[in-house]
């Protein structure tokens, strides 16, 4: 089996995969790409069992078929510190060694028989919808800091994505921040919900970043098929889909909050940051003085007798109070904004406080939630 790829065409595309491949896999296989060679089509796949990543690369010189499994990270290596070349691999009968040479240099390393390569099974009658890539990527951007760590509650180690007929969400949550992206330029006829796991949803957020277009999703749910799958371009991502059921989170967002304070999203977020540096570090409570006139931000670690206070212009509608937050998940929600202005939306220093952008893009609409946290007095 012999080949000729273009370096770079190469390069992109694994490198694209390597993000897929656990550093602590415990299938030796799953250390190696699998090269597919059918017809004039090359298929390359990195897998880590959960989360499967394809993509497909049209050949111009090519001899024979089959498949074959070579070191990822040696492979990558060696790719990085060539010139854009025409890369010539050639595989002996026996798929137990490979032979790459590009320009000057030829590189020998040993293979695997591409058949000891796990590969998921066919999606069982799958759903299928479009969406923009670049609205996932934002769906995922604004919502995948929201979610859990606790191995405890896997149910919220992931996004949930919910269906319907006059919108997308997608809304990640671990208890004491939450946010929820809704799109109104995807509907579907019949309304469904899975939960998207974190690593995949972050390694997709990267590679869609220079991705236009639609993105074609496919997803089943059904007891014996858990997946979903994102084709976009050339590549497809498949991954497993979260088990559990997901928080009813539309009943923690509160409905009835007459305090607003709109405020310059930046300067709130310097002030947060700065301030947070001298709160207790196992609780990072910020303390938010609102007033009619200056807002007053504090906070106070006792144990190494710091403080820090600053003041902040902004507009309040409704009466002055004094609530606390914890800094570094207001950092982190603040951080994923993008408008020049935020509104916080409150009732009461106990209650969970909305945190909403001045405008939205057309067809929006982002919500991040925060959790108060008891004021030290």
């Amino acid at each position: 089996m012999n080949f000729i790829v273009s370096r770079d065409s190469l390069f992109k595309n694994l490198n694209a995969l390597n993000g897929v491949i656990s550093s602590g896999n415990t299938i030796p296989m799953l250390d190696n790409f699998l090269f597919q060679i059918e017809g004039d089509k090359l298929t390359l796949t990195a897998s880590d069992i959960d989360t499967t990543m394809t993509a497909v690369i049209q050949l111009s010189h090519v001899e024979g078929e089959g498949s074959v499994a070579v070191p990822a990270r040696l492979l990558m290596e060696t790719l990085k510190l060539i010139p854009d070349v025409p890369v010539v691999f050639e595989v002996n009968e026996e798929l137990t060694h490979v032979r790459f040479t590009a320009g000057q240099g030829e590189y020998d390393s040993p293979c695997f028989d591409g058949v000891d390569f796990p590969l998921l099974k066919p999606m069982e009658d799958p759903q299928t919808f479009h969406i923009d890539a670049q609205v996932l990527q934002r769906a995922i951007s604004k919502t995948l800091f929201a979610a859990g760590n606790d191995e405890l509650r896997p149910n919220m180690m992931g996004i949930f994505c919910e269906l319907s007929e006059d919108h997308i969400t997608f809304v990640a949550t671990d208890a004491h921040k939450l946010s929820r992206y809704r799109n109104t330029s995807v509907k579907v006829d019949q309304f469904a919900s899975f939960i998207l796991p974190k690593k995949p949803m972050n390694h997709l957020r990267t590679v869609l970043t220079p991705v236009m277009g639609d993105v074609q999703v496919d997803y089943t749910t059904s007891p014996t098929s858990n997946f979903v799958s994102f084709a976009f371009e050339n590549m497809v991502l498949y991954s497993s889909l979260r088990e559990g059921r997901f928080p009813a989170y539309e009943s923690v967002i509160p409905k009835d909050n007459p305090i607003v304070y709109k405020v310059s999203r930046v300067d709130f977020l310097n002030s947060i940051r700065r301030v947070g540096i001298y709160s207790n570090q196992s609780t990072y409570q910020v303390r938010i003085g609102l007033s009619d006139e200056l807002t007053t931000l504090s906070a106070e670690n006792f144990d190494f007798s710091n403080k820090a206070e600053e003041t902040i212009h902004g507009e309040l509608t409704g009466e002055p109070m004094d609530i606390g937050f914890n800094s570094k998940f207001l950092r982190e929600i603040l951080e994923n904004m993008d408008s020049s202005e935020v509104e916080l939306h409150m009732s009461e220093p106990s209650r969970a406080a909305l945190v909403l952008p001045s405008e939205n893009e057309e067809d929006e609409d982002l919500l991040m939630l925060i959790m108060p946290v008891m004021i030290a007095q």
